[in-house]
């Protein structure tokens, strides 16, 4: 039996994977109307063939103006639903790989173009809609002023994740990720560069924390308790005064007191005057601070590429699992060449069995070779 960390079983909380490897959201910018199509089945469908024991789709909003761009996948209207359920009966039947699905709300970066396209935040003439924000503090001086949001506000959007989690158990999801990173709603929240309100949440630690945790149980009711439930963090805004790893610290024993089923550490994005020190796991030491104060599962990410380079993480006690995305789409078979180097077994697809070189190790167990 392999020593392998990468290829040992992990539980986040009721759900039972095979391995440590997961696919990180990856955002398409390819929807309509924040419905799912043929490049969503073909992407993801690619990816569920991996061997990756979990597979996670794109940021998803929970209302049309919490996408980030006219492109970006949402779960707020009967149409999106089904045209994600599509995505999932798809996957469902070619892999056994478990699904989760983020669930998001871009905040004052909303209203964006495409990457490709500039990614500049569009005026309402170019197909832009206007965005909602903790404090009236655009995230560029030279962007659009977001408008404050009011009580009001808050009850709505906290209504709009509960709901899309609702439509998310009706379409079976193993797991959902709460984003409350890279500078999106939930982390404007926290963050004390976005958040100046004056009110209940605004000001301290506390109450920068309070819209996250009362959406986090809004959703953890609609779930039930046979859905894990997670939450994407920020190790640190990387901008001095911002959000800091004692922050994110006790964000997390919070959501643990609060029944999270796991924490996915990742960091930046809530301002353009971060300094990010980038390198080969530069986020892993966050996920090693935080894994040192929850029990629950803690899932590192970030320039994760090397099969030794994620079982070392392992097994040096920075993370309990390892989340990549770049990697898959350089290379959609990163879990086999990782299972080969490092003594795992993996499930793969029979159909593919024939098509690994006779020098490989028997990563899938006792392949059939057989042909006509």
């Amino acid at each position: 039996m392999s020593s392998s960390l990468l290829f040992s079983p992990i539980s986040l909380g009721p759900l039972k994977l095979a391995n440590r490897i997961m696919i990180s959201p990856m955002c398409q910018y390819s929807g309509h109307d924040g419905n799912a199509n043929a490049w969503h089945l073909a992407h993801l469908g690619s990816l569920a063939l991996s061997g990756a024991a979990l597979l996670t789709v794109e940021a998803t909003a929970v209302s049309p103006e919490g996408r980030i761009t006219p492109g970006c996948l949402g779960l707020y209207s009967e149409e999106n639903e089904q045209s994600l359920r599509h995505v999932v009966e798809m996957l469902r039947g070619a892999s056994h790989t478990k699904l989760m699905l983020q669930l998001a709300h871009a905040g004052r970066k909303a209203s964006s173009a495409r990457p490709w396209e500039g990614g500049a935040l569009l005026s309402k003439a170019a197909g832009g809609w206007d965005t909602i924000a903790p404090s009236a503090l655009p995230h560029k001086p030279d962007e659009a002023t977001p408008r404050a949001m009011s009580r009001a506000d808050i009850e709505r959007v906290t209504a709009d994740f509960a709901h899309a989690a609702r439509r998310a158990r009706r379409l079976g999801f193993d797991a959902i990720e709460l984003h409350a990173a890279h500078g999106y709603l939930l982390h404007e929240f926290l963050s004390p560069i976005a958040n100046q309100r004056d009110d209940e949440y605004g000001g301290s630690l506390d109450n920068r924390m309070r819209m996250l945790l009362q959406i986090f149980e809004a959703m953890r009711s609609e779930l039930g308790a046979g859905i894990a439930l997670g939450v994407r963090v920020t190790g640190s805004d990387w901008v001095d005064g911002g959000w800091t790893i004692e922050d994110c610290v006790t964000l997390c024993q919070r959501l643990e007191t609060a029944g999270a089923d796991f924490v996915d550490v990742s960091s930046g994005g809530v301002s353009p005057l971060q300094k990010i020190s980038i390198g080969r796991g530069y986020q892993a030491h966050f996920a090693a601070r935080v894994k040192q104060a929850v029990k629950m599962p803690v899932i590192t990410v970030g320039m994760i590429t090397e099969p030794q380079q994620a079982e070392d993480i392992l097994q040096s006690g920075q993370a309990d699992m390892v989340a990549m995305a770049r990697a898959f789409i350089s290379d959609p078979r990163w879990p086999w060449h990782a299972a080969a180097a490092l003594g795992g077994k993996i499930e793969g697809p029979p159909q593919y069995y024939r098509c690994l070189p006779s020098t490989m190790p028997k990563i899938f167990g006792d392949i059939a070779t057989n042909q006509r």
